[in-house]
């Protein structure tokens, strides 16, 4: 599979990168329903085999499971992938998610991820979210002296907009954005982007089907099934007009799919791919057979005119 160099880093990473979102399971507010561990690591590792070499998770998704569930699928591979994870994001003993970039705090975080994922030192580790703002730089003063330490290889930032990256790039560079980016959210390439590619900051994006809205396989009855604590249940995404609209543009997009032999996920991705500013996407994953889905995106050489098109479908549905 083809790689890049991420940002400034000596990090080569392929195309595809494994998301470990939905693997951290039920029972915390921002979790995809139950999973099964097994299918978790067998995931995991059906990605490793098919050349994937990166691993995004975070310390909050399944409130520390995903990152243990990680361990888990790396314990005794011999090719071992890169692994991204997260902080900023906190928990108490009810399960109530916090905010917090202070020093002490990040520092907490870190030496808990160390211990779930089993490593002596994170290759990627991200700020998850600018929250508290006001602490921004507190925060990412802190990643910067763990950088210093060796107890991280390289830093980055998730869901920063421009301002806050020249924050913190006052303070030191930023090897890594990660954004939410598809063809249904579009908000980054105003000035993030721009940003991003004129100081050599790697943009690896998120929900390039935006939580399988864009995968082809979903329907407006997979979307009522939905468990009550599958956290797409309350995302406008899913909410009616935009459903609706969001489904007949993945049902005009299954020709341009099928004239490339592949599925309306895979063009989706490669579609957020082709943007000269992007280094990877995360794909999640939640057992191996979904593999067949979304690996063909690394290769797709999709034609100018066939972006057109999708342009095109884009203004139809009024996306």
């Amino acid at each position: 599979m083809q790689t890049k160099r991420l940002g400034n880093s000596d990090l080569e990473i392929t195309l595809l990168g494994v998301g470990a979102w939905a693997i951290g399971g039920a029972g915390w507010a921002f979790g995809w329903g139950p999973q099964d561990d097994d299918e978790s690591v067998d995931a995991i590792r059906g990605a490793i085999d098919a050349g994937i070499n990166w691993i995004d998770t975070a310390a909050v998704y399944g409130l520390g499971h995903s990152e243990e569930i990680v361990a888990k699928a790396l314990n005794g591979i011999s090719n071992r992938p890169y692994v991204f994870t997260k902080c900023a994001r906190i928990w108490n003993d009810k399960g109530e998610i916090g905010k917090s970039l202070k020093a002490d705090s990040i520092r907490r975080e870190l030496e808990a991820s160390l211990r779930r994922l089993k490593v002596d030192v994170i290759d990627l580790y991200q700020m998850h979210w600018p929250e508290p703002d006001e602490d921004v730089e507190e925060g990412w003063s802190t990643m910067a002296k763990l950088k210093e330490e060796g107890k991280v290889r390289w830093i980055g930032v998730s869901n920063f907009n421009e301002a806050q990256m020249k924050r913190a790039q006052a303070i030191a560079p930023i090897t890594s954005l990660q954004p939410p980016y598809s063809l249904v959210q579009r908000e980054i390439e105003a000035s993030i982007l721009p940003h991003a590619a004129s100081t050599n900051v790697g943009t690896i994006v998120y929900s390039p089907m935006k939580n399988g809205l864009l995968s082809g396989r979903m329907t407006k009855a997979r979307v009522e099934s939905f468990p009550e604590d599958d956290f797409r249940k309350r995302s406008p995404y899913f909410q009616e007009p935009r459903l609706s609209s969001t489904l007949n543009l993945v049902e005009d997009l299954s020709a341009i799919a099928g004239k490339y032999g592949c599925t309306v996920g895979e063009v989706s991705i490669a579609w957020a791919l082709r943007h000269p500013a992007v280094t990877g996407a995360i794909v999640g994953l939640r057992n191996r057979g979904q593999l067949d889905g979304v690996i063909k995106s690394a290769n797709l050489n999709i034609e100018p005119a066939d972006y057109q098109e999708i342009e095109n479908l884009l203004t139809k549905h009024g996306l």
